[in-house]
């Protein structure tokens, strides 16, 4: 167990770093170099925290199988890559906009600007979360690399009282600030490049935290067929090409009679390869996703395809 920092000048984010020591004497080569060295060990520092990631797994993907929501809520870069990622999975994976939401400090206008003072407020994450509805059920995952930041702090003590189940994310050893969740992902980035400039280390490990938690979310209830993204919908011309070729892959299909399936479809890469596969209406493919809750390896099982690269 960690020791728990006992001010915020403790924090291992707010210590100087000594190998960027003086970067503003360096050339911009040694300073790229520097930068990328210290980027290199945010992967592993991730990686010491993977059972405390597999843990929140088990939590989001309770959450969507139950019918209830996953919500990212953080301030500054926290917050916005809490919105980042939760606004990609709808595309993505054709997931409903209600499963992954995020919550920032200070609103929208937040999200494209620096509204001073929003985290250190509360009383405003109890009024965000309630307009959001938290419930019983539902899963709240604060994001704050100084594990201090008094917006995530209420609304993680918030959704408890809720019934929510909490997982916490910070970027050092422990929290300088106490909260009680159910998972504590504690990510040891150490000292930042500039000292105390959490967009950058802190935020790189952000990033690849939220992207295992969701992709891993996803995979698990059905939304991915070996590493295929096959509940795409397509929405524009690049989409069109990638599900197509997806189609031909798992169907036997040429491309050109893949992509009349997936007109054929209505634009639903997943419901193309059942109807293909099945030698099925779309009305009929629907029905048995329908009846395997979405998952296309129960319906048209094992396929073994070659690995298209090209």
């Amino acid at each position: 167990m960690n020791q728990r920092p006992k001010t915020r000048r403790d924090l291992q984010t707010e210590q100087q770093n000594p190998n960027s020591y003086q970067i503003d004497r360096k050339s911009i080569p040694e300073i790229l170099d520097i930068i990328n060295r210290e980027d290199e060990i945010i992967a592993q520092a991730v990686r010491t925290t993977l059972p405390d990631i597999a843990r929140a797994v088990e939590l989001t993907v309770q959450a969507i199988r139950q019918g209830h929501r996953i919500l990212y809520v953080g301030a500054g870069t926290s917050g916005r890559l809490g919105v980042l990622d939760a606004t990609e999975m709808p595309p993505t994976y054709s997931a409903p906009r209600t499963w992954f939401q995020g919550l920032i400090a200070g609103g929208p206008e937040a999200l494209v600007r620096s509204i001073e003072g929003a985290e250190d407020k509360p009383e405003d994450a109890i009024t965000d979360l309630k307009t959001f509805g938290v419930e019983k059920g539902d899963c709240v995952m604060g994001i704050a690399s100084s594990s201090a930041t008094p917006y995530v702090v209420s609304a993680l003590t918030y959704a408890r009282e809720c019934g929510a189940s909490t997982i916490y994310l910070i970027c050092n050893p422990a929290p300088l600030v106490p909260v009680e969740v159910d998972v504590l992902i504690a990510v040891p980035v150490g000292p930042e490049i500039i000292t105390g400039s959490t967009r950058m280390k802190s935020g790189t490990a952000t990033k690849m935290v939220l992207n295992m938690i969701s992709t891993t979310t996803m995979i698990k209830i059905g939304k991915v067929y070996g590493n295929l993204m096959v509940d795409l919908q397509v929405v524009n011309n690049k989409l069109v090409d990638r599900g197509s070729r997806i189609i031909s892959q798992l169907s036997g299909l040429d491309y050109h009679q893949a992509g009349e399936y997936l007109e054929k479809s209505g634009g639903s890469v997943k419901t193309a390869i059942v109807m293909a596969r099945k030698s099925c209406t779309r009305e009929e493919a629907l029905n048995l996703l329908n009846q395997k809750s979405g998952n296309l390896r129960k319906v048209i099982g094992d396929v073994e395809t070659e690995m298209n690269n090209k």
